[in-house]
């Protein structure tokens, strides 16, 4: 049994509990019964067995977990605790984390699948989870020391969550224009001070991945990657209130006088800006799959009540053909999105570049996301535009797409810059 299967078939002894009851052991029978074997595939929508059985454990997670509580939680303005437990405890919180470190030791494609999967239900929970997974993980993972990649991935793993603390007040598109500073101490060790602004899952993580400038006069290669305890005396300093994805921490951190040990330096000193520079641009794939799985949520929805609720002139809403044209191109575009979510995944699961496929990832699913969440309450009517429906939360959680991670006049700025290159490179 390949690794992923051994991991998952863990995953398949618990039953995922209903929002507020506890874990039991219990046979969950998921996996090789429901998942059809496939000899050659033969789409790039079509994936192996392995990603399969990852939508499944997600799409039976948000019915029984996410669910039941999404309303609330978007009232609140608060992720309910018990669901990031629950992510943990379900195996969806290590993806790509080696066996040995108490992950799954899954493909990319696998991660952004799950992220795709859980923003079909909630976009809050799916961009914690793709924080974690794509921007946290991926940075111990890939530039850790032996210490580093011991100490914490199996702490992220299995109990605690990680952000990413790039974002500034005035160091947002302009990453590298960072303030915090990073003083280096006589024994190596290094205090940090200054502050973050709009850090994903703030509120809740306990680790995080920092990036000071260590030697300002040297610009940008003075920026330095560290990984940071909480308890070390990271101060989350405001909660924001926002348009959308309300449950998902967006937070301001102060960095006063933190120390950090030497040996929590993450990847070479001085070189923090190319971890940014990478994990960002992977980060915008998982982007593009939280935009994709929220368009296809608000679709999902908005459909099936029009060909089976909604009912006007005596007939239901989808059978008019003016209505029937706009299903239809919204669901060429959600397919277009798709194909660019998959297309950028798999290059970079291959070892190939995929900068500008990433940035096109990106941009196309957070416009498909707006459009299709906007039509979405449109089709549904007066109740598309209640709370007592989900897509008029989808409409507000899509606006973040166009923004984080890379606007969207930077994705179009990188795509047009590496078009350049390739019409005027000798």
């Amino acid at each position: 049994m390949p690794p992923i299967l051994r991991s998952m078939a863990r995953v398949g002894s618990r039953i995922l509990p209903r929002c507020g009851q506890a874990y039991t052991r219990a046979p969950l029978r998921l996996l090789s019964t429901t998942i059809p074997l496939r000899n050659s595939v033969t789409s790039i929508l079509e994936f192996d067995d392995d990603v399969e059985m990852f939508r499944s454990v997600v799409s039976r997670f948000n019915a029984d977990v996410v669910a039941p509580l999404t309303e609330k939680m978007d009232e609140e303005e608060h992720i309910d605790p018990g669901i990031i437990s629950a992510l943990f405890e379900t195996g969806l919180m290590a993806v790509e984390t080696p066996e040995e470190y108490g992950g799954a030791g899954a493909s990319f494609t696998a991660a952004v699948a799950i992220v795709e999967e859980l923003a079909k239900c909630d976009p809050s929970v799916s961009v914690l989870n793709d924080v974690h997974n794509t921007l946290v993980n991926t940075c111990v993972r890939k530039w850790g020391s032996d210490y580093i990649k011991d100490t914490y991935l199996p702490q992220l793993s299995t109990a605690k969550l990680g952000a990413f603390a790039l974002s500034e007040p005035g160091a947002g598109s302009d990453a590298f224009a960072l303030r915090t500073r990073a003083r280096k101490l006589s024994d190596g060790d290094f205090v940090i001070e200054g502050g973050k602004m709009w850090i994903t899952n703030g509120a809740e993580a306990e680790v995080f991945v920092v990036f000071a400038n260590a030697e300002p006069e040297k610009g940008y290669r003075g920026i330095t990657a560290f990984v940071v305890e909480k308890p070390w005396g990271v101060k989350v300093v405001k909660k924001e209130k926002k348009l959308g994805i309300r449950a998902s921490s967006t937070a301001v951190l102060a960095f006063d006088e933190v120390h950090v040990p030497k040996q929590n330096v993450l990847g070479i000193y001085g070189q923090g800006y190319k971890i940014a520079i990478e994990c960002l641009n992977e980060g915008r794939i998982g982007i593009a799959a939280q935009m994709t799985g929220l368009a296809q949520g608000a679709f999902d929805r908005a459909v099936s009540y029009v060909f089976n609720d909604r009912k006007q002139f005596g007939k239901y809403v989808g059978e008019f053909q003016g209505m029937q044209f706009q299903i239809a191109q919204i669901a060429c575009e959600i397919e277009a999105a798709r194909l660019l979510l998959y297309n950028a995944a798999r290059i970079k699961d291959g070892g190939g570049d995929f900068v500008k496929e990433a940035a096109m990832a990106k941009l196309v699913a957070s416009q498909v996301a707006e459009k299709t969440a906007s039509k979405a309450v449109e089709w549904m009517g007066g109740v598309g535009f209640t709370r007592e429906e989900s897509v008029e939360k989808f409409y507000r959680d899509a606006k973040i797409g166009a923004i984080y991670e890379g606007t969207s006049n930077i994705q179009l700025q990188t795509i047009a810059k590496l078009i350049q290159k390739k019409y005027t490179s000798s």
